[in-house]
């Protein structure tokens, strides 16, 4: 489906709210099914990604029970037992869920295979897997041994995870680190890890180990460079309340900079343990004025959006909202420090800067970001989203300035926001 997007003739004045944190609901979702007893998750994301999550669950044993109309998901955990000694797991295109259960299921006693989509087969997981190797698990690719670098399908043949030390690096996902961090707690002796480069998406880091202290763990570290996990069980919690996503009201954060008028997101705030909260240091930059609320956010437009230089390697995920409002702004925006972005949903940086230059847009692709530039004329054109729910919600904010924008295949929103465009129109 594609979709045509309406400008807006008018500043905004609207409140709108965004569905629960991908990346909380699915590190709670882990950490309950390792816990001992029934979790019930509040305000948690009902999309695609969440979905092949709690599904793989249902799939390795797992009592799930899911109420969208509440938005609630409980998880009778069992105390880091896998109940399946053998299951084949499909998880769409969800890089979260395929890097969480990778670790998870070391954990198992049994045989286990992970795959996805064809995009899925593409992302590589190389890194986490040797980072498991040391600590007793054995993984290995179900398509050729010598296929690098290593992407699912994963065969994981599982007997438990020894502990030990390892070693991984921080650049390419701090993912990997994360379903280290969460998994270590159940191995059979205390897990030391060691990060051997730059950590990027430190934020991402601190909301995981967030959120094990909320259910009973903790991890000692020496800065972001050695991490000690002790065997500790996770305790249940009665309810869970999952955060609004900050990266999902990143585009309503965006969309007064280039509108004029006030939006306000309800129900987050700047102690956010998200990091791409810090997204809105980002507008205030560009001019935008951000006002607190008790459990809401505003964010005021200017009348001279200013282009900024900025290094997005912690929350890379807002790189691309930048991006589409950038072209409006009176200088050029510089975005430095995504080369991670390069093995998301799609190569992103890539992805942005062609779709840049479609709607006449002029724009420098380096390595690790991009330079783009104002542009007076933005050309009419459809939007291609390479099916990465990013690039279709972006995208569409040049659409409430400028007049002939279209989004194609605008349904793989359904990732991470399935109404997005609904809650979109609502700003006009």
């Amino acid at each position: 489906m594609s979709k045509i997007i309406s400008p807006t003739p008018h500043p905004l004045n609207a409140s709108v709210r965004v569905p629960g944190s991908k990346s909380l609901t699915n590190r709670a979702l882990l950490i309950a099914a390792l816990a001992e007893g029934k979790t019930t998750l509040s305000n948690a994301l009902f999309s695609d990604d969440s979905r092949y999550f709690a599904n793989a669950l249902k799939a390795l044993g797992f009592r799930v029970e899911l109420n969208k109309e509440r938005a609630e998901m409980s998880v009778w955990g069992l105390g880091g037992k896998i109940p399946a000694k053998k299951a084949e797991l499909f998880i769409g295109n969800a890089g979260t869920a395929a890097r969480f259960l990778t670790a998870f299921l070391t954990l198992g006693n049994g045989e286990y295979i992970l795959d996805g989509e064809p995009r899925m087969r593409e992302r590589p997981i190389e890194d986490l897997v040797n980072a498991l190797k040391p600590l007793g698990a054995e993984i290995t690719s179900q398509t050729s041994p010598s296929t690098s670098p290593l992407c699912p399908p994963l065969k994981i043949t599982a007997s438990g995870l020894e502990g030990g030390k390892t070693q991984i690096a921080g650049n390419i996902s701090s993912q990997y680190l994360s379903a280290l961090l969460m998994t270590a707690s159940y191995a059979q002796t205390p897990v030391e890890i060691e990060i051997i480069t730059e950590l990027n998406s430190k934020p991402y880091i601190d909301m995981t180990i967030s959120i094990m202290q909320d259910f009973g763990a903790d991890v000692e570290r020496d800065n972001y460079k050695v991490f000690k996990i002790k065997n500790t069980q996770y305790a249940s919690r009665n309810t869970y309340s999952i955060e609004s996503d900050a990266s999902a009201a990143s585009y309503f954060f965006a969309a007064p900079a280039i509108c004029g008028g006030t939006v306000r997101v309800e129900n987050i705030t700047r102690k956010s343990v998200q990091g791409d909260i810090d997204f809105l240091d980002v507008l205030i930059k560009m001019g935008c004025e951000v006002t607190e609320h008790k459990n809401a956010i505003s964010v005021t437009g200017t009348e001279n959006l200013r282009g900024v230089d900025v290094d997005m390697r912690h929350i890379s995920d807002t790189a691309q909202t930048l991006a589409a409002i950038a072209p409006f702004a009176s200088s050029p925006t510089h975005i430095r420090g995504i080369a991670s972005a390069r093995v998301k949903e799609t190569d992103r940086v890539s992805a942005v800067c062609a779709e840049l230059a479609r709607l006449g847009v002029k724009v420098e692709e380096f390595e690790d970001g991009m330079k783009i530039y104002p542009c007076e004329n933005i050309q009419p054109a459809t939007i291609k989203t390479y099916n990465d729910h990013r690039m279709a919600m972006a995208f569409s904010l040049v659409g409430l300035r400028a007049k002939g924008i279209q989004i194609e295949n605008a349904d793989c929103v359904s990732k991470t926001f399935p109404h997005y465009f609904e809650v979109l129109d609502k700003l006009s």
